[in-house]
């Protein structure tokens, strides 16, 4: 082989390398068949049963797994696969699950679409082990029936298992959750300034959003902001929130916002960093996602001694308004919270709950 030839071979060699780190360091997008597209094999499947534990390219499957295709289903059934053509559905007890490579101790968030396929309860349980999740999925916030999750961990590990598991036990074994497409993205908190006390307070920071999604990503309740897919917010409600993105929805301001689509069971919260005695300002702004939700949208906000009322009557066509709330801190540690007073569901389509959006989170001290 000749000395060119070497040194050609060597190069590619050096490229491809550092192809694949960077590939790597890129933590923002599907996992390894994270949207189900590469299908087992002929003789790995029973109809729609994915026989053999290692038969899903990628995955590992424990239990009754179904490898299924979008739209109408024998029996009348429909399954709604926003995200490609093929998704899986998990039976009882079942689960499929994928080792991932991250970081220790930063933050990352998996964004997935998931709904229910039958009438019962379902809950869909997350695990990056030790830490778990389960989101109800009962509720539909999409008419469609796609609707699309976070949720948030921390590692402690360089390679992580992440595993989704029907917790469920149904009358109809082929019951449980349709689970179409799994991102990951590493996350980036940001921090309080001079100028701005809250933690990302123009939502910029969030979960990996689907290109090809028109529901937004719901950020299930009761996240701690210590593993929030949101960072530095806490979703400390009963409903979700859902995060939108500005190519799909009208936001005040930037690329993200988030839309409170639950009246008050949708709320969201902050604690930040103040002195006792010393009196703030707290700024918001309140708007629509121009998503068809129409009418009297009213916005309550905390923070310390005082609470806020702020009302925008939405046409439906996108525009926000903006509001400042002056409080006096009682402790050194003070909880911002807002939620909407009010329920609401698209006038064009009356199964999709919707509300009012909020953006620009901004708390100041008062000068004396």
């Amino acid at each position: 082989m000749g000395g060119g030839v070497r040194l050609w071979l060597a190069l590619c060699l050096v490229v491809l390398c550092l192809s694949d780190l960077a590939g790597a360091g890129d933590v923002d997008g599907l996992l390894a068949n994270g949207n189900f597209e590469i299908s087992p094999r002929k003789e790995k499947l029973n109809k729609t049963l994915i026989v053999g534990k290692h038969s899903l390219p990628s995955w590992t499957i424990h239990g009754l797994v179904e490898y299924v295709s979008g739209g109408p289903q024998p029996g009348g059934m429909y399954f709604a696969v926003a995200h490609g053509v093929h998704a899986v559905r998990l039976g009882n007890d079942a689960s499929i699950s994928q080792n991932v490579t991250v970081t220790p101790g930063s933050l990352y968030a998996l964004t997935f679409s998931a709904t229910r396929t039958c009438a019962q309860d379902e809950v869909l349980r997350v695990r990056v082990p030790p830490l778990s999740g389960d989101l109800p999925i009962q509720t539909l916030y999409s008419s469609t029936g796609a609707d699309t999750y976070a949720w948030g961990f921390r590692p402690t590990t360089a390679v992580v298992l992440v595993i989704f598991h029907n917790t469920g036990v149904q009358e109809d074994p082929a019951c449980g959750p349709l689970l179409d497409a799994v991102a990951i993205k590493e996350l980036f908190p940001p921090m309080p300034t001079r100028d701005n006390l809250v933690k990302n307070g123009g939502y910029e920071e969030g979960p990996h959003v689907f290109k090809n999604s028109t529901s937004g990503v719901l950020l299930p309740p009761k996240q701690q902001d210590a593993t929030s897919p949101l960072p530095g917010w806490i979703i400390e409600s009963l409903k979700a929130v859902r995060f939108i993105d500005a190519v799909h929805y009208s936001v005040p301001a930037g690329n993200f916002a988030v839309e409170l689509v639950a009246g008050r069971e949708s709320a969201i919260a902050q604690v930040i960093r103040t002195v006792a005695g010393r009196s703030y300002n707290l700024s918001f702004a309140v708007g629509d996602a121009k998503n068809g939700c129409h009418g009297s949208m009213m916005v309550e906000a905390f923070a310390g001694n005082a609470t806020a009322k702020v009302l925008f009557q939405s046409q439906a066509k996108g525009g926000f308004t903006t509001a400042n709330l002056k409080f006096t801190a009682r402790e050194n540690r003070t909880r911002i919270t807002f939620y909407s007073s009010y329920y609401h569901t698209s006038v064009s389509d009356p199964g999709a709950l919707c509300g009012p959006v909020l953006d620009l989170i901004r708390v100041i001290p008062v000068k004396a």
